[in-house]
């Protein structure tokens, strides 16, 4: 079973259990959380237990859990893999999320199967394929344009999901190893370097500087808050949130702002006729006004979705440059005066600001105090910062200064800030011997209570109808509210009788009780897909290291579908000369404006740039950038250091693990 056609699901991060909390609490459909291992995040790991009560809160709304089981397995772990399946599965998990198709040649708990980001999905063909064997969702490739999108949607059924918001991997999802030739940490095990993020010289064939300390591999943030409806149309019904390592508030603050857009898309499509709806249960309130700039980001982008356009790196840094907010007007030698842009905004001891210093570096500043001067209302403030000497370093008159850190709104998502509460619609009857009231929540499922009443008539009519109302809407910590339409209650009494509130509030109580566990009882675990017969074949029948296949099982898998030529993974050390490192839709040359379909070269003062070959350095690491103009593609090129390359992947025993190219006699 897959999200039905009509509905959304919003899909959120969670790096622990209290977080997937906070998420359905503000919205979320569906939760993605690491498991106890093999969760594609080496500092992500949860407990079983933990899992099973995030379950347990989940399921009461009709939301899901899905665990990431998404690393690349060594033949020594898959055994751990398919016992890890097995407690997900008995903690009640509705999914896991896997990138390894070895896992499916074992033997794996009946529990639904989505196809990790990691799996790099950017065809038609790769969509239905893994649709074929089992998969119920998939998440395309997040540098997909709308037109794509609806390509693979004309060839699946299956639940697309897509990315609309967080930080943005340069490579596509599973074709970066810079990290394991690098450092030996291999993105695809979950232990990713970020080498995306440092600053590089960009030097072209002839030496010459094209970039001085640029962040050129370095994305800023997708946001796709615009596209919603677009994105819609185009046949995604999962819309993820990026974050297993992000913390409370961002996850608070970035649910809540999908679930309003969508339910505002929701609503929007009422009109039109082209019902849609969410794929949980209840609505949600809160206590604050989402906002994605109060989060850290380093500025946004819709990336591709849209199709190319040139503004989509953060090249002069990877951190958080904030929202502006003024300029300086004085400075001393331990504090600096600032007028604010708008003269009503506040400042707070604890903020933070940040400025860019005369190397173009960010620099922040943790304020220690934040007071007005003059005049209420003409936004100018003292500010003094923790660490003067530092934070004070090339501040000048008319620096522009933003804020990164506004802690009135970190103290407003410390405390408890949503509501979620599912529609219920009370019926209050007459029975010969009392009464008999009934719940019927959203979802039609219902809760019954009977009282034995001794019949009175009420002396003040009117007032005893307003009562019973106003008990009969109480429904306190509970999941619950009254429905939505203009008669939630339901009097069916021959007369208003006098019915005392110690009757009435266990009454509605017990009935609360039914309802709930009938919720309960309801439930349904989505069921895994079943493959076709016979199998489906792979859509091609070489794959080299670009396809991760890391152990024996995978290899099985691969060659039961119709692969004549397997190369082992890049972290099996098979490919010890130049390869490409990092395949990209981001170019740096198009970046800076050295592509041929903008110019033929650039001239500045030391002459024509020739746009290739250019070079990335950092220190000492070097690699080498070439461009597959046809599909619009960069290829990071470069090596295994020397030292990674002699430490062989070990099991678990301290055996050296070998790893087989399945070819056909004869094949080179």
């Amino acid at each position: 079973m897959s999200v039905p056609n009509h509905q959304l699901e919003l899909l959120s991060p969670a790096r622990d259990a209290d977080i997937g909390i906070a998420a359905i609490n503000h919205g979320a459909d569906a939760v993605y959380i690491g498991g106890p291992s093999f969760g594609a995040r080496a500092h992500a790991d949860n407990s079983a237990s933990d899992i099973a009560r995030l379950v347990r809160h989940a399921h009461r709304f009709n939301a899901r859990i899905f665990v990431t089981l998404n690393t690349i397995l060594r033949d020594d772990e898959l055994d751990g893999a398919r016992k890890l399946a097995w407690q997900m599965f008995d903690a009640g998990v509705d999914a896991l999320i896997i990138q390894d198709m070895g896992l499916l040649e074992l033997d794996l708990p009946p529990i639904q199967l989505h196809a990790s980001t990691q799996a790099d999905i950017r065809t038609p063909e790769k969509a239905r394929f893994l649709q074929d064997v089992g998969l119920s969702q998939i998440v395309l490739a997040r540098e997909l344009n709308l037109d794509q999108i609806a390509a693979i949607r004309a060839q699946t059924h299956c639940t697309l999901e897509y990315f609309v918001h967080g930080a943005l991997c340069v490579a596509y999802s599973g074709q970066c190893y810079i990290s394991h030739a690098h450092t030996g940490r291999s993105a695809n095990r979950g232990d990713c370097s970020q080498a995306c993020r440092l600053p590089y010289q960009v030097v072209d064939g002839q030496g010459r500087f094209v970039a001085h300390d640029k962040h050129v591999l370095s994305m800023k943030d997708n946001n796709q808050s615009a596209n919603l409806s677009a994105l819609v149309d185009a046949g995604i019904r999962s819309f993820k949130i990026e974050g297993r390592y992000k913390d409370l508030a961002y996850v608070k603050n970035i649910t809540a702002h999908y679930r309003k857009l969508l339910d505002q898309l929701i609503e929007a499509r009422e009109v039109t006729g082209r019902p849609l709806s969410r794929s949980s249960s209840g609505s949600t309130t809160f206590t604050f006004t989402p906002d994605p700039n109060q989060n850290f980001n380093r500025e946004f982008t819709d990336y591709f979705v849209n199709q190319r356009h040139i503004d989509v790196a953060a090249l002069d840094t990877p951190k958080n440059p904030g929202v502006p907010l003024g300029y300086v007007s004085q400075v001393a030698a331990d504090w600096v005066e600032l007028q604010t842009n708008d003269p009503g905004a506040v400042l707070h001891n604890g903020d933070g600001l940040c400025y860019f210093d005369l190397q173009q570096e960010l620099v922040g500043m943790a304020l220690n105090t934040a007071k007005p001067v003059g005049k209420a209302g003409a936004g100018k403030w003292r500010v003094v910062p923790k660490d003067p000497l530092v934070e004070l370093k090339d501040l000048r008159l008319g620096t522009a200064l933003n804020r990164n850190r506004d802690m009135s709104w970190v103290r407003a998502l410390e405390r408890a800030s949503s509501d979620r509460r599912i529609g219920v619609w009370v019926t209050l009857e007459e029975t010969p011997d009392g009464l008999a009231l009934t719940l019927t929540d959203e979802d039609g499922h219902q809760g019954h209570a009977t009282a034995v009443l001794d019949k009175m008539p009420a002396k003040d009519p009117a007032r005893a109808r307003a009562a019973l109302r106003e008990h009969l809407s109480r429904f306190g910590g509970s999941d619950f509210c009254l429905g939505t339409s203009s008669q939630p209650i339901t009097l069916e009494l021959s007369q208003p009788w006098f019915v005392p509130a110690s009757l009435l509030n266990p009454l509605r109580r017990e009935a609360v009780g039914q309802l709930q566990a009938a919720r309960a009882a309801a439930y349904q675990r989505p069921l895994r897909a079943v493959p076709v017969e016979p199998p489906a074949p792979y859509p091609e029948d070489t794959l080299s290291y670009l396809s991760n296949v890391y152990n024996t099982a995978a290899r099985d898998f691969h060659a039961r579908h119709g692969v004549k030529v397997i190369d082992a993974a890049y972290e099996s050390h098979e490919e010890p000369g130049e390869v490409s490192l990092m395949i990209t839709k981001h170019c740096v040359r198009f970046s800076l404006s050295l592509c041929p379909k903008q110019a033929k070269g650039v001239t500045g003062v030391q002459g024509t740039v020739k746009a290739e070959p250019l070079t990335l350095i950092n220190g000492k690491e070097k690699l080498t950038l070439r461009f597959d103009c046809k599909p619009c593609e960069m290829h990071v090129v470069g090596r295994i250091r020397k030292s990674i390359l002699q430490a062989a992947p070990q099991s678990e025993a301290g055996a050296p693990l070998r790893f087989y190219r399945t070819r056909p006699a004869g094949a080179r």
